[in-house]
């Protein structure tokens, strides 16, 4: 558990060092807010995309070969990312470079099948928390970096987040064991890397159900906040990398205290499944308060306040996991990866023009947080989802 979890550290540092500034470089070649947000947009989409077909290919590869092999490959993917964005003069060498880095990326699908590989099914949740906490120190440490190098150069985030992907390929490569033995591995099977056919067959896992679609609108509601975070509070409180990166880095405390520290606790006063509800409720009144807030203390309030919401991943997770078969955790969870990054890429295409379309609005106004208020819709369908997921589940424990 260490190693994946230094891993997976170095990995979320990496990626939080790139928030607070990947906006503003694709400002650079637009000329206004509107172009901007729709252009952040076109590259945030391009990621998403190749990542949504390529997830099952390395969820599944990571069944047969291994997951240490599929990891070091995301590593490289990363570096290759960072670096190569250091040299792009145009738009669509963003989007290529974000193409490409996509396609070669797995790493959070891989590192939690990694987790479920090692952890009998009672302590998962825990240990699934255990890794969201490295996530959360991640992005405690990298945005704040990145806010304050992006300061004073836009493309020095990229290159100390190049260096650090670099760094994990190494660390990878000599120190990480791997944690799928070869009698537990199974044959590579190219039908397995259909995008659609990994959802079909893990909606149609016992156990699963409507858990597939809890996962989903959660999922679109938290990609449509990354997606519109920056710029949203760019525009309507008129922060720049700096504060955006202080943002992000209370996010990441948030996401670290609860995941490593709390999580562990609440499990033994609520189930998984509770917990998850409660996740749910607390998620969809912070989105209303954000889109909601005038002042840009609101925001830091806001997030301090959402402790449980930081639960709700660790949670489902853990009955997603318990419901697969224990040869599958890496097909079942890169179908999870998969569903998530068919959310990134819907994400953009209704974020970026959300916020487009109230970018003309002066600073303060309420109206800028309409993506956050169509967050806040989506994560009230997910709780209802839950809850009747939930409650057919106990009903038929009672009747077997």
């Amino acid at each position: 558990m260490p190693f994946i979890m230094l891993a997976t550290l170095i990995d979320m540092m990496a990626i939080g060092l790139i928030i607070p500034v990947l906006p503003a470089m694709v400002g650079e070649f637009t000329g206004s807010q509107a172009h901007q947000a729709y252009w952040y947009g076109v590259v945030t989409f391009a990621f998403s995309l190749a990542n949504f077909f390529g997830s099952p290919f390395l969820g599944a590869l990571s069944d047969s070969r291994g997951r240490r092999a599929v990891l070091l490959l995301g590593f490289c993917g990363m570096a290759f990312s960072f670096l190569a964005t250091v040299l792009a003069t145009a738009l669509w060498m963003l989007i290529a470079v974000r193409v490409v880095s996509g396609a070669m990326q797995a790493n959070v699908s891989v590192a939690n099948a990694y987790v479920a590989d090692i952890t009998p099914p009672e302590m998962r949740a825990k240990r699934f928390g255990m890794l969201g906490a490295m996530f959360g120190i991640g992005f405690i440490l990298g945005p704040v970096m990145g806010g304050l190098l992006g300061a004073i150069d836009l493309r020095l985030p990229f290159f100390l987040a190049g260096s650090l992907a670099l760094l994990n390929l190494l660390y990878g490569y000599f120190v990480l064991p791997e944690s799928l033995p070869p009698e537990r591995r199974r044959a590579f099977e190219w039908r397995s890397i259909n995008p659609v056919g990994a959802l079909r067959g893990l909606a149609q896992t016992r156990g699963v159900g409507l858990l597939v679609a809890v996962i989903a609108c959660s999922g679109l509601s938290q990609f449509v906040l990354y997606t519109t975070w920056v710029l949203y509070t760019t525009f309507k409180f008129g922060w720049g990398p700096q504060e955006n990166g202080w943002s992000l880095a209370a996010v990441g405390i948030v996401s670290a205290v609860v995941q490593g520290l709390l999580l562990g606790r609440l499990l033994r006063t609520f189930s998984p499944r509770r917990l998850a509800v409660l996740g749910l409720l607390s998620s969809t009144l912070a989105y209303l308060m954000w889109g909601a807030a005038t002042e840009g203390w609101m925001m830091f309030a806001i997030i301090f306040v959402n402790l449980l919401g930081v639960t709700v991943t660790a949670s489902i997770q853990s009955l997603i996991s318990q419901a697969a078969d224990p040869r599958s955790q890496g097909q079942a969870l890169g179908a999870v990866g998969g569903l998530n990054s068919l959310m990134a890429v819907i994400a953009p295409a209704i974020g970026a023009p959300l916020l487009a379309m109230v970018s003309h609005l002066p600073r303060g106004d309420w109206r800028i947080g309409a993506p956050f208020y169509f967050c806040a819709a989506l994560q009230a369908a997910s709780l209802t989802l839950a809850v009747i997921h939930f409650r057919r589940a106990r009903r038929a424990r009672l009747a077997a």
